[in-house]
This record gives structure tokens, sequence and C-alpha cells, in this order.
């Protein structure tokens, strides 16, 4: 197996490659609006500092938000194409699923939720339950106003650090980790970890900011 893992929903691309074994590379390149400009070049140093080729790939994974409509497409549509130009397999994953599990990894137990960006002063949420047997995401994802959160419990993600007045003091982590994700998919696919993988189709929550204009009416005489 060589599982190429991308995630564009948070800001800037994260990027990595899995052996099923374990994370061969993994890096975070560009900003919020450089998705298209940055990912691909990435992808390609990403197989090449692991000496690894294209050929090689027999999996992708991407994240499908919930996140901002320009990068999710971006991510979406370079993971769907590579994995059919390569003969490869393509998962997708809840990127606030890859956050949650990071979480985890990093040694939060229990309940938990997490918050990220969401734009228009917005958080995008979903809740959680660590234990031993793994995460488990038990509400969510949803969309709302900070304000309108229920903060019983630990909060992580980049929300913490928009709206700490709200959600708590800042609290990583904050962006995706595209080693995460890679880890979250090969024991997904193993039957382990709690989590599930969905189809690799963006995870719109609200419509997009921007919409195309309407129909020009027509001039009469």
């Amino acid at each position: 197996m060589l599982l190429l893992a991308l995630d564009t929903a948070t800001d800037g691309v994260a990027v990595a490659l899995h052996d099923g074994e374990r994370v061969l590379r993994s890096t975070r390149a560009g900003t919020a609006r450089s998705h298209n400009e940055v990912l691909v070049p990435t992808i390609a140093a990403v197989l090449a500092d692991a000496g690894r080729e294209r050929t090689d790939v027999t999996d992708v994974a991407v994240g499908v938000g919930p996140g901002p409509y320009t990068g999710l497409r971006v991510g979406i549509v370079t993971a769907r194409s590579l994995a059919l130009a390569w003969g490869a397999r393509v998962h997708g994953v809840c990127s606030l699923d890859a956050l949650a599990a990071q979480a985890a990894a990093g040694g939060l137990d229990g309940e938990f939720l997490v918050a990220t960006d969401a734009r228009r002063r917005e958080v995008h949420t979903a809740r959680y339950r660590a234990g031993a047997e793994g995460v488990r995401r038990t509400a969510g994802p949803d969309v709302g106003a900070p304000a309108e959160v229920r903060v019983d419990v630990p909060v992580v993600g980049s929300g913490t650090r928009l709206y700490p007045d709200v959600l708590g003091a800042e609290r990583g982590p904050l962006v995706v980790d595209g080693g995460a994700l890679a880890q979250l998919v090969v024991d997904a696919l193993a039957g382990r970890g709690g989590l599930e993988l969905v189809p690799p189709e963006p995870l719109y929550l609200r419509r997009p900011d921007a919409t195309e204009p309407g129909a020009r009416k027509r001039v009469t005489a």
C-alpha cells in the first residue's frame, strides 16, 4: 500500500504519504488563498522526498470538509483526478474527524468538541468521544455562530483562536495534519480507530460565498 493523503479544508494544504505501516512524509504549504497554486507541486515534492513514483500510489485520501468552497473543490478534484489517472482507490475523510483523531493522538480523552473557522463569523463544529477503542463522532458536523455552540466539553481547533471568549482558550490542533489524516484512513481500512470514511464529495453545510450572477435581463425598445 502507498497512500497519498491531502486536505485543503483549512488554511493552506496538507499532504502526506503513508506506506500502510508508517507516515513516510508529511508537510503543509501555502495559505488560505493559494490552494490551487501549491497543491500539485507539494504532492510532487512529497513523492520525490520519499523516493516514490506516482505509479507506486495505490490509494488517495482527501479531506472533504466542511470548509471553504474553493479550497474543497481544489482538493477533491485533484484527488479524484490523480486517482483516476493512477488507477488508485480514492477515499473521503471528514476534515473535522481528522482534527479529532489528531487531538486524541495528542492525549485528549473523553468527550470534546472540534470547532473550525467557517467564515461569516461562524464555526464548523462536531462532537467526539475518545477512549480505548478509538475516536467516535457523536454529533455534527454543524455550522453556526460561536455563541450558539454548547461549550460543556474541551474545544480544539482554529475556532478557539478566533473566538476564545466563547469557545475557551486557544487549543490545538488548529489545522489538519496530513499524516494524521493518512493514519485515520489506514486505520479505517483495517477496521479500527472508530472513525469512518465517506464518499469523496465536498461536505458543504451552507451555500458558497460567491454565487453565479443571474441571467441578464432583456432590454426592449
